[in-house]
C-alpha cells in the first residue's frame, strides 16, 4: 500500500492536547487570526443570497482567472494567460495536478529538508519517491544547481518564502535553478503560497525566469481564507488539457462561493495591513526569541520562525509536548519537516496578536531563563 508510507502530522497531535487547556498560547498552527476583507464576506453572502450553489467549470470562474492574471502582471510583470490557471480546492488540489502532470509512478520528486510535510505525502499517494536534499543556515536555507547536479529526478519542488523557515529565495537563485530545470528537462515546480507575506525584501515569481513551470498559490494565507478553501495553479501552455482533465476528475470544480467570495480578495489596502500587521508580529517575536533561542535568521517572509532549541533539547517532540504539559505552550516540533537536524528546532507561528504572543514568551522566559 502506497498510503503505508504518508505521515501524519505531529502538530495535529499537540493541536488535539492544547484545546485541553482554556489558557493554551498558539504558536503551532500555521493559519491568520485576521479575517479577509471585509469585501469578501459581502461577496459570498451576495453569492448565497443569489443561490450560486452550482458547480463552476473545472478551470473556475473566468473572471477571478482573469483577476489572479492582472495581479502577476501588476505585481511582476509577467504575462499570464487565464487559460493556464486553474482553480483548486486549497493548494492541496493545486500540488495534485502538478505530481500528477509532471511525474510518472516511481519517479523522484526533489525536496528541500526541512520543508512542508505534505509534499513528501502527495509523493506518496501517486506512488512517486521523495528525494531529499538537507538545507540549512550554511546555505541560507536554499537549494543550489551544484547539489541538484548530484542526484537525477523528474521533478523539483520549491517553496518561497518557505515553511518552515520563512526564508525567500534569492532572485539570481531562483533564475538559475529554473534555468538548470529547463535544461535538463525536469519539471520545475514553485510554490508561492505566501507571496504578499513578504517584509523586508520581494518575493520573486519562478514565472518571471520561465514558461515551462507548474506555479501554485492560494487564498488561505496572505487573503486570510484558510477555511474557504481555495488556491491555484498556472501550469504550462502545453498541460492545460491535461491538467483540466485531471481537475475534473479529482474535484470537479473548486468551492463555488469561495470563488465568488475571491472576487473581491485582492483589496489592496486591507492587504497592505495584513501585511503590516504580521511583520509587526515577526520583529516583536524575532526579537523576543532571540533572547532564549538560537534563530537562524530572521524570517524574510510568510509567518514562521525555526527556533534552534538545541541548548534545551535534542528531541523537539519531546520538548514541544513538555512545554505544552508545563505551561501550556503550543509549539510545532521540527520533525514534523523532515529529517536534516530537525530534531533540533521548533517552529513557532505568529498567527495571533502580539498580546498573546506576549504571554508565551513570557511563560517561556519564566521556564528556560530563571
Amino acid at each position: 500500500m502506497i498510503c503505508k508510507d504518508m505521515n501524519s502530522f505531529i502538530v495535529m497531535d499537540i493541536v488535539r492536547e492544547a484545546v485541553k487547556y482554556d489558557d493554551t498560547i498558539h504558536f503551532e498552527i500555521g493559519q491568520p487570526d485576521i479575517p479577509p476583507s471585509p469585501r469578501v464576506k459581502e461577496a459570498i453572502k451576495e453569492a448565497v443570497d443569489k443561490n450560486l450553489f452550482a458547480y463552476t467549470e473545472s478551470f473556475g470562474l473566468k473572471s477571478l482567472r482573469e483577476l489572479i492574471a492582472k495581479e502577476y502582471k501588476k505585481n511582476y510583470a509577467v504575462s499570464v494567460e487565464p487559460e493556464r490557471i486553474i482553480l483548486t480546492p486549497g493548494t492541496s488540489g493545486a500540488f495534485m495536478i502538478a505530481y500528477s502532470i509532471a511525474l510518472k509512478r516511481g519517479e523522484r520528486l526533489a525536496l528541500s529538508d526541512p520543508s512542508y510535510p505534505c509534499y513528501k505525502n502527495f509523493a506518496h499517494l501517486l506512488g512517486v519517491r521523495p528525494l531529499f536534499f538537507p538545507i540549512g543556515k550554511e546555505n541560507s536555507y536554499q537549494l543550489r544547481v551544484e547539489d541538484l547536479k548530484k542526484e537525477s529526478f523528474s521533478a523539483l519542488q520549491i517553496s518561497s518564502p518557505a515553511n518552515p523557515t520563512g526564508n525567500i529565495y534569492e532572485r539570481e537563485n531562483l533564475k538559475e535553478i529554473v534555468e538548470f530545470c529547463d535544461k535538463v528537462g525536469v519539471s520545475f515546480i514553485s510554490d508561492e503560497l505566501y507571496h504578499g507575506l513578504t517584509y523586508d525584501k520581494k518575493a520573486d515569481t519562478a514565472l518571471e525566469f520561465g514558461e515551462n513551470i507548474f506555479v501554485i498559490n492560494g487564498f488561505s494565507k496572505y487573503y486570510c481564507m484558510p477555511g474557504i478553501r481555495l488556491g491555484w495553479i498556472i501550469v504550462p501552455k502545453k498541460h492545460i488539457r491535461s491538467a483540466e482533465i485531471i481537475a475534473q476528475n479529482l474535484f470537479i470544480s473548486a468551492p463555488t462561493l469561495g470563488q465568488y467570495g475571491a472576487l473581491e480578495a485582492f483589496d489592496e489596502s486591507y492587504l497592505f495591513f495584513v501585511r503590516d500587521e504580521f511583520k509587526k508580529r515577526r520583529d516583536f517575536l524575532y526579537k523576543e526569541l532571540s533572547d532564549i533561542f538560537e534563530i537562524d535568521a530572521k524570517p524574510d517572509g510568510a509567518f514562521y520562525l525555526w527556533a534552534d532549541v538545541s541548548k534545551y533539547s535534542n528531541n523537539s517532540f519531546k520538548f514541544s509536548k513538555e512545554l505544552l504539559k508545563k505551561i501550556h505552550v503550543a509549539v510545532t516540533p521540527g520533525v514534523d519537516f523532515g529529517s536534516n537536524k530537525t530534531d533540533r528546532y521548533l517552529r513557532f507561528a505568529y498567527t495571533r496578536d502580539i498580546a498573546h504572543l506576549n504571554e508565551g514568551v513570557k511563560r517561556l522566559k519564566k521556564l528556560l531563563l530563571s
